[in-house]
C-alpha cells in the first residue's frame, strides 16, 4: 500500500508540474530588434542604436497589466529607500512612515515604485546596462576589465587575505580580479556583474562587516552578496542574517549546501559559491538581468511572480547600472563586444514616462512652441532639467524641436521639449530660442513603381513645400524594417515579401507617408512525399508547403500527367484510378516539382494484413511504437504469407534486432517480386534512426533556421503537431518534452 501510495504521490506531482508548465512558460514573450517595442520606445532605442550599432535590443512582453505589476510590488517592506530621501519618495501613510524596515532604510511610495519599473525612464547610455544579459563570456571577461571595475575601492588590485574561525590571518597569492573570474567562468555569470554586485553589497571597505570575518558568534564566515541577508530591525539584522545563511544556509539540505560551496568560510569560496547562487537562482531563471533580479516579472520560467527579488532597495538597479556602464567604459569594451539587452514591457502603460519624483510639476508650465538650439556645434537633450541627468541625445546646431513645458524654476531654468523623432527631454533655456524661419508645412512623396522585388532597389522622390524653406534635415523610416528598408537618402531596398509604408518626417514633425509592396518569389517546393504507392480505388492528400516562407506568390496548382491512372484536385487530394505509374506535377509561378505515383491492384487483406495499432495511408505507415520498433516488432504487427524484408532510409537490409526509422522501408514481396512498399514515419524521428532524441532536436532547428531544409518524409516527420505546416518552433518545444518525459508525442 505504501508503495502505491508513494508511486501516486511521484504521479501527481509529475502533473502538477506540467500544468504550471503549460499555464506559465508562455505567460512571457521574447520579441527581437527595435520594430518589435512599442512606438514610445522607439526612438531611444534607436537613438542608442545609432551611437552604439553592436548593441542589440529584446522586448520581453511580460503579458502582465501595469496596475497590477505596481499593486503587487507596492507591499510594506518590499521596495526601500534611504531614510534620508524626501517625503516624495516615502511611503507616508499612518503608521508606516518613516518606520525603518532595516537600519537607515524605509518603505518607498506607490510614486517611487512606478518610477522605478518603468522602462522607459532608463533607456539611455548609462542606466541601459540595468536591462543586459548577464551570462559569462569568455571573449570580454578579463582580468584588467575587473580591476577597473574594482577601482576607488579596497579590492582593487590587492591580495586577498582572509581570517579563519580561530582568528588566524591566512595570505593567498589571488588578487581579488582572480577570484571574481574564476567565480564567474564555475557560475557561468558575467565577471563584471559579480564585480559589480560586490561593489555595491560590501564594497568600499574590505572591513565592511559582511566580509571582515570577525563578526561575533560568525568568525570566519563570508558573504560578498548579502545573500540571504534579509532587513531586520535587530542590531546589524540584516548582516546577521546573511552570515547565519553563509554558515549552513540557514538549515538548508546537505544537496543545497553542497551545490553553493557551503559554509562560505574563505573568500574564494564564498565568491565562487555565492556566484553560482547568483547564476542557480536568478540569471538561470529567466532574470537574467539586474531589472529582472529586482522586480520578478518574467513568468518565462515556472513560478509565483514578485517574490523572488533579490534586493529591496527599490532603485538598486538604476545604481548598479552606473557600476557596469562605468565598468564597460573604462575597459573600453562599450564599441567593442556585441551587446544585449532585454526591456521589459507591460500592458496598459502610462501614456507617458513616470518622471523622477524629484522633477516638481510646479516648475514647468504647459508650452506648445516650435524652438530651435541656437548653439555653435549641439545642445545635451537631458532625462530631467539638470547637469546631472544623463544626456538622451545631442541636438544639432538649428535643430527644430517642439516645446511642451517652459520652465519657470528660480535661477537655472530648463525646458522640456519633444524632437522630431520622438525622444523627449529637458534642455538648458538660455540655449533655446523659438522658431521664426519657414518651416515645412507638406511633404509630397512619389515612386516610379510601387512594387519591387525582394533585393531590388528603388529611390524615392521627395519634394517639400514650401519650396523655399532651406537648412532642413529629413528622417527616414521605414514602418516594418523586415519588409523594406530606407535609407537617408531616399533609397529603398526590398527585404521579404510584403507591404508597408515609407514615412518621411522633418525636423518639425511634418511627415508624409507611401506605400511599398515587395515581392518574393517562390524559389522551391517542399512536399510531404515525393513519391507515393496507391492501390486501385485509394486517395491520398498531398501536404505542399512554398519556400521561402514570404513569398509573394502563395498559389498552387496540381495537375496529373495521366488522369486515367490517377486524379488530383485543386486542394492536392489525389484518387488512384487503375494500375501504371503516372506523375503529379506541382507548380507555382515558374517553380515545378514532380511526385512519382504508382497505383496497383488491391491487395488482399486475407494476403496481407496489419495490427489495428498501425495506421495505413496510402503506403505510409504511422502509430508505430516508438519503445517498439525493432524488425522483429514491426514483422510482429504484419499477418502476411509474403516475404517482409525491411530497409533503413539508406537502403541497407536491416536485421532483426535494428531498430526502423523515419524513412526505412518495407518490402512486401512474393517470390523475389515485390507487391509494395510500405514507407516508416515516426513523428519527431527527423534523422532516420529509429529514436527521438537531441540529435533530431538539432535537425528540426537547423531545418527552421533553413539551415539545412528536409524534404518528403522527413517533412512530415518533423511537422509533430500535424497541422499540415512547415515544422516551427511549436515542434521543437515538442520534441523537448518528449525527451524531458513530460509529454511523448503521438505517433498516430
Amino acid at each position: 500500500m505504501k508503495i502505491i501510495l508513494k508511486k501516486f504521490s511521484k504521479l501527481l506531482i509529475v502533473i502538477i508540474f506540467i500544468l504550471l508548465l503549460e499555464n506559465t512558460v508562455y505567460a512571457s514573450e521574447k520579441k527581437e530588434g527595435i520594430e518589435s517595442f512599442p512606438e514610445d520606445y522607439r526612438p531611444y532605442l534607436y537613438e542608442l542604436k545609432n551611437r552604439h550599432p553592436n548593441w542589440n535590443f529584446i522586448a520581453l512582453y511580460t503579458n502582465l497589466d501595469w496596475k497590477y505589476v505596481i499593486d503587487n510590488e507596492n507591499i510594506f517592506g518590499k521596495n526601500l529607500v534611504p531614510k534620508s530621501y524626501s517625503d516624495v519618495w516615502k511611503n507616508t501613510k499612518e503608521g508606516e512612515y518613516n518606520v525603518e524596515v532595516d537600519a537607515g532604510w524605509v518603505d518607498c511610495s506607490r510614486a517611487a515604485v512606478e518610477y522605478a519599473m518603468d522602462p522607459r525612464n532608463f533607456l539611455n547610455e548609462i542606466r541601459i546596462f540595468q536591462f543586459e544579459e548577464l551570462s559569462y563570456d569568455s571573449r570580454t571577461n578579463n582580468l584588467d576589465s575587473i580591476e577597473k571595475i574594482l577601482y576607488g575601492t579596497e579590492f582593487y588590485n590587492n591580495i586577498v587575505e582572509y581570517r579563519k574561525s580561530d582568528g588566524s590571518l591566512i595570505r593567498t597569492d589571488k588578487k581579488y580580479s582572480d577570484e571574481i573570474l574564476s567565480a564567474a567562468k564555475t557560475s557561468a555569470v558575467s565577471s563584471y556583474h559579480l564585480a559589480s554586485r560586490i561593489k555595491q553589497e560590501v564594497g568600499p571597505f574590505l572591513s565592511h562587516s559582511s566580509i571582515s570575518g570577525i563578526v561575533p558568534g560568525y568568525e570566519g564566515l563570508y558573504n560578498f552578496y548579502n545573500i540571504g541577508a534579509t532587513s531586520s530591525s535587530e542590531p546589524m539584522g540584516a548582516i546577521i542574517n546573511g552570515l547565519k545563511y553563509a554558515r549552513d544556509g540557514k538549515g538548508a539540505s546537505q544537496n543545497v549546501k553542497d551545490k553553493y560551496r557551503i559554509p562560505w568560510n574563505t573568500k574564494s569560496i564564498a565568491i565562487t559559491g555565492g556566484g553560482i547562487f547568483i547564476g542557480e537562482s536568478y540569471i538561470n531563471k529567466g532574470q537574467n538581468n539586474i531589472y529582472l533580479q529586482k522586480f520578478d516579472v518574467n513568468d518565462e520560467k515556472p513560478g509565483d511572480l514578485f517574490w523572488h527579488q533579490y534586493m529591496t532597495n527599490v532603485l538598486a538597479p538604476y545604481s548598479e547600472s552606473y557600476s557596469i556602464y562605468n565598468g564597460y567604459k573604462k575597459s573600453n569594451l562599450i564599441d567593442n563586444i556585441p551587446m544585449n539587452f532585454v526591456i521589459p514591457v507591460y500592458d496598459n502603460m502610462p501614456e507617458t514616462r513616470v518622471e523622477n519624483l524629484n522633477i516638481s510639476k510646479s516648475d514647468f508650465v504647459q508650452d506648445n512652441t516650435n524652438v530651435y538650439a541656437d548653439v555653435s556645434t549641439s545642445l545635451n537633450l537631458r532625462n530631467g532639467p539638470g547637469t546631472s541627468y544623463e544626456t538622451l541625445y545631442s541636438v544639432k546646431s538649428g535643430e527644430v524641436m517642439k516645446r511642451i513645458a517652459k520652465g519657470i524654476q528660480s535661477g537655472e531654468r530648463w525646458d522640456k521639449v519633444v524632437l522630431s523623432n520622438g525622444i523627449t527631454g529637458y534642455v538648458f533655456s538660455s540655449y533655446v530660442k523659438e522658431v521664426e524661419k519657414p518651416q515645412i508645412t507638406k511633404i509630397e512623396l512619389n515612386l516610379s513603381k510601387n512594387k519591387i522585388n525582394k533585393g531590388e532597389r528603388i529611390n524615392l522622390d521627395v519634394k517639400i513645400i514650401p519650396e523655399d524653406v532651406v537648412d532642413y534635415k529629413l528622417t527616414y523610416k521605414s514602418n516594418n524594417t523586415s519588409v523594406a528598408q530606407v535609407n537617408q537618402n531616399g533609397e529603398i531596398l526590398g527585404v521579404a515579401g510584403g507591404k508597408t509604408n515609407i514615412v518621411v518626417m522633418a525636423e518639425n514633425g511634418v511627415s508624409s507617408s507611401i506605400e511599398i509592396e515587395v515581392v518574393s518569389q517562390v524559389e522551391e517546393i517542399l512536399v510531404d512525399v515525393e513519391n507515393l504507392t496507391l492501390q486501385k480505388g485509394e486517395s491520398y492528400k498531398i501536404n505542399t508547403l512554398l519556400y521561402p516562407k514570404d513569398a509573394s506568390n502563395k498559389e498552387i496548382k496540381y495537375e496529373s500527367l495521366d488522369n486515367d491512372i490517377a486524379i488530383i484536385d485543386n486542394n492536392g487530394n489525389i484518387n488512384a484510378i487503375s494500375n501504371g505509374e503516372t506523375q503529379i506535377k506541382i507548380s507555382s509561378g515558374q517553380i515545378e516539382k514532380l511526385i512519382d505515383i504508382l497505383v496497383i491492384d488491391k491487395i488482399d487483406t486475407n494476403d496481407l494484413n496489419f495490427n489495428s495499432n498501425l495506421n495505413i495511408e496510402a503506403n505510409i505507415i504511422t502509430g508505430i511504437d516508438i519503445t517498439k520498433n525493432t524488425v522483429f516488432d514491426i514483422k510482429d504487427l504484419i499477418n502476411t504469407n509474403y516475404e517482409v524484408n525491411i530497409y533503413n532510409k539508406d537502403n541497407k537490409l536491416l536485421s532483426e534486432n535494428d531498430l526502423v526509422g523515419t524513412g526505412s522501408y518495407i518490402n512486401i514481396s512474393n517470390e523475389g517480386n515485390t507487391i509494395i512498399e510500405y514507407k516508416v514515419l515516426i513523428y519527431g524521428d527527423v534523422n532516420g534512426d529509429g529514436k527521438i532524441n537531441s540529435v533530431d532536436l538539432l535537425v528540426l532547428q537547423r531545418h527552421i533556421l533553413e539551415i539545412e531544409k528536409f524534404n518528403g518524409i522527413f517533412l512530415r516527420a518533423g511537422n509533430i503537431n500535424k497541422n499540415g505546416k512547415n515544422p516551427s518552433s511549436i515542434d521543437s518545444l515538442l520534441i523537448q518534452r518528449h525527451i524531458l518525459d513530460l509529454q511523448k508525442i503521438e505517433q498516430k
